[in-house]
């Protein structure tokens, strides 16, 4: 089992940016893939973007394009999302997640999961 805990959130304005990062303990960092998530108030839960072990392979969809950028430091045990631009709609709760599984990238099957970081946009 590896542990995560986020950190990051806060509120924001229309506009901004913000940093999230999710810190991972327990096991070799690197050997996992990471993933973000999020959940805004009333909806379902919503895949923002995964990376690769080595940091190589990442993915966005459509929706997440030029605003969401994640990226991780193997030697930090972190995984970090940036996120610019910031709508009132991505205000929620993001959370980083972890799995052995490699592919498909796209997958959202993960095996652990943080606690999530708020993130709040007023307009």
């Amino acid at each position: 089992q590896v542990q995560l805990v986020e950190s990051g959130g806060g509120l924001v304005q229309t506009g901004g940016s913000l940093k999230l990062s999710c810190a991972a303990s327990g096991h070799t960092f690197s050997s996992y893939t990471m993933g973000w998530f999020r959940q805004a108030p009333g909806k379902e839960r919503e895949f923002v973007s995964p990376i690769t072990g080595s940091g190589g392979s990442t993915y966005y969809a459509d929706s997440m394009k030029g605003r969401f950028t994640i990226t991780r430091d193997n030697a930090k045990d972190t995984v970090y999302l940036q996120v610019n631009s910031l709508k009132p709609e991505d205000t929620g709760v993001y959370c980083c997640a972890a799995r052995r599984a490699v592919y498909p990238l796209v997958g959202t099957e993960y095996d652990n999961w943080g606690e999530g970081a708020q993130v709040t946009v007023s307009s």
